[in-house]
């Protein structure tokens, strides 16, 4: 880690050039330097990082506090006065019971009190497990999360920008990566199992690979609760019982219970209950397309998802008061000239900003997306595309910010090179949330009285700049900060090179072992795990 701080070249030709421009001879400062080599190689406690998970955003506010109340209002007449169809009974049943009723067209509609009152009594201030408990994330309040999700069905070659169909050992594998980057703090499937036809397998192999593959937090999904069923018995198994999974759900579900415009997804709301009694968080997902299956305005894209999720909170506090619950309002962005989708657009940052304010403002675990590139393949349009929408989405304070490494071509592709690229572009981004300290120490006073009255006019050298090196400033992993000449004598590698040479050290050293083999052999006895065990281990 201290030659990607500061290479030892870089440091002593600064120190040399500040030197000369004072009129003397280098000095070996603090010992020199092997000293100060030895100073930024000292571990950093994690709390005092530059960049960590849970920094706290919300600096960016797209939306003012009228605009707020304005969205909360529209969205709870709509679900008052237009609700949502094709209701399944059990979810009717619930409703109607707390007050509810049914509209002439047999929509389900949601009275503002219900409503209200399920916002005021839903789980607040829940924390999302890992298997490591480091990795334990507190996504409430304005504390920031970065990772990763998505449903591609390719794999993308960084180097020719060649497609193919994923697999479940791509999804390992991208589990393993997102286990070994620092600033990617939770994993959610990114792409589809292809050779895995049979639903059911794929269902449950989606969750064995996520699970086998990382020790963080995990989001995976489930098409029919009979599925969900079989894949809970193996997550008491790892988790060491079900008391044990109860008490520490390291898995949560991704459900789209609604299919945009204002309609219940029948499987998904059965699965949805499932999850709900089983203890597992859900993040309760409506993603309309602005301008497709949502109002093209972008205020009313937001008034939709809203009044939808809202719908999805008093449903799952009908089964289950207080149950953890993440606001998870998606709405996406279409290119109006021919109504694909663009993940990458400027109007997306914007509606993902807005969402984030408004979980915001029902103190409410908020998830979000942002980082999905309409770019093939990592180039310059993938950069500056993921670079607006992490720093702007990261501002807004979005407790969880989904998709938002290693996802090309609006979602259908996804790329191992451009998880490293994206987990140094989040790392950017983290360091503009956690922003600017100001205090006396900071301020530097004392600094520049003894740097410019009694030192050598220069701060390269003071206790200041060395205290700060880690605590102050963020690197990039594989970003190049060389100058011209350095780079040229390094053979001019691209960040392509750079981020191939990454991926193959992680993906040739990096086994989780967290789930273990005896435990792999008993899952593999009783479930149809389809992840070759030799592909899970070093050749």
């Amino acid at each position: 880690m201290a030659d990607l701080l500061m290479p030892d070249d870089a440091d002593s030709s600064a120190d040399s050039s500040a030197d000369s421009s004072a009129g003397k001879r280098p000095a070996r400062r603090l010992g020199g330097r092997a000293a100060r080599k030895a100073i930024r190689s000292a571990p950093l406690a994690a709390d005092k990082r530059a960049i960590r998970p849970g920094l706290e955003g919300g600096r960016y506010q797209p939306l003012t506090g009228h605009d707020i109340e304005k969205i909360h209002h529209a969205a709870l007449d709509v679900l008052e006065q237009i609700g949502l169809a094709d209701a399944i009974p059990s979810c009717r049943d619930l409703v109607l019971a707390a007050g509810g009723s049914l509209s002439p067209q047999g929509r389900l509609l949601f009275p503002r009190a219900l409503v209200e009152d399920t916002i005021a009594s839903a789980a607040r201030n829940f924390p999302l497990y890992a298997r490591d408990p480091r990795h334990d994330m507190e996504p409430w309040g304005d504390k920031v999360y970065f990772g990763t999700a998505g449903a591609a069905v390719h794999m993308i070659d960084a180097r020719t920008g060649a497609y193919r169909e994923s697999t479940s050992a791509d999804l390992y594998d991208l589990a393993r990566m997102a286990d070994a980057l620092d600033n990617i703090h939770f994993f959610q499937r990114m792409v589809v199992c292809r050779d895995l036809p049979d639903p059911l397998e794929m269902d449950f192999n989606t969750c064995y690979a996520a699970v086998s593959g990382t020790s963080k937090h995990v989001g995976a999904s489930w098409v029919h609760p009979d599925h969900l069923a079989v894949s809970m018995e193996m997550l008491h198994a790892i988790a060491g019982g079900e008391k044990q999974w109860r008490d520490r759900p390291f898995v949560s579900m991704s459900c789209c219970f609604v299919v945009p415009p204002l309609k219940f997804a029948e499987d998904a709301c059965s699965t949805m209950e499932l999850g709900v009694r089983e203890g597992m968080p859900i993040l309760l997902l409506a993603a309309g397309q602005a301008g497709a299956t949502s109002p093209a305005a972008l205020a009313g894209a937001v008034v939709q998802e809203v009044a939808e999720v809202l719908a999805g909170l008093v449903y799952v506090n009908l089964i289950k008061p207080s149950h953890p619950c993440i606001f998870g309002t998606w709405p996406f962005v279409s290119d109006l000239r021919t109504g694909a989708m663009s993940g990458g657009s400027g109007e997306q940052a914007l509606l993902m900003s807005a969402c984030a304010q408004m979980a915001r403002f029902y103190d409410l675990t908020g998830g979000v997306c942002a980082g999905m590139s309409d770019a093939k393949m990592p180039d310059a349009q993938a950069g500056y595309e993921k670079g607006y929408n992490h720093a702007l989405v990261g501002n807004s304070g979005a407790n969880l910010v989904y998709e938002s490494a290693g996802m090309h071509a609006s979602l259908l592709g996804a790329c191992l090179e451009s998880m490293v690229i994206d987990n140094d572009s989040i790392g950017g981004a983290l360091r503009t949330v956690a922003g600017i300290r100001v205090d006396d120490e900071s301020i530097s006073v004392e600094a520049m009285r003894d740097v410019c009255t009694t030192g050598p006019g220069h701060y390269l050298g003071h206790a200041q700049t060395l205290d700060l090196m880690q605590s102050e400033y963020a690197y990039p992993v594989i970003g190049c900060r060389a100058s011209p000449k350095e780079w040229v004598e390094q053979g001019s590698p691209t960040i392509i090179d750079r981020a191939e040479k990454k991926v193959a050290e992680i993906l040739t050293t990096h086994f989780p072992r967290h789930i273990s083999d005896e435990l792999d052999a008993d899952l593999r006895d009783r479930f149809p795990v389809r992840l070759d065990r030799a592909r899970m281990m070093p050749t």
